[in-house]
């Protein structure tokens, strides 16, 4: 793995439905174009991956947390993020979210995090041609 780019804490929340039902304190590691987070700093493995293909990212605001960014897919609003995480049993299973929402400790901070992930964000037009066609496929039935 290459040297992080960068490291830090956060509240992750999981929208449902436009609003984020639970927030969970995770440490984040940005490398490699995915953002691995973590329960606890000594974890050797993350609890999660959010490979940044094709995301974007933004500013939000959140009624229950300051200083929010969200990582979301701009193609496809709607369609789950490409992710995985470990469920209670260590098995990995694929994430189910549309959307991550993530925390910050300040303005700055969340400001740093964000110019970080746009600089980490890889496109790959093979992913956009699949894409357009799901959609184009779903609109016809």
């Amino acid at each position: 793995m290459e040297e992080p780019r960068m490291l830090g804490q956060a509240a992750q929340g999981k929208p449902g439905g436009g609003r984020v039902k639970t927030w969970k304190r995770r440490w984040f590691i940005l490398t490699d174009s995915c953002l691995y987070y973590f329960e606890f700093t000594t974890d050797k493995e993350p609890r999660g991956i959010i490979p940044l293909e094709n995301l974007s990212v933004q500013k939000v605001e959140d009624p229950k947390k300051p200083f929010c960014l969200e990582l979301y897919n701009p193609s496809c609003r709607g369609q789950k993020i490409k992710a995985c995480k470990t469920d209670g049993d260590g098995k990995v299973v694929e994430g189910k979210h549309q959307s991550y929402r993530i925390s910050a400790s300040s303005a700055e901070e969340r400001d740093q995090w964000i110019e970080a992930i746009r600089a980490s964000i890889t496109r790959v037009p093979f992913y956009d041609l699949v894409s357009a066609r799901k959609k184009k496929i779903a609109s016809k039935h």
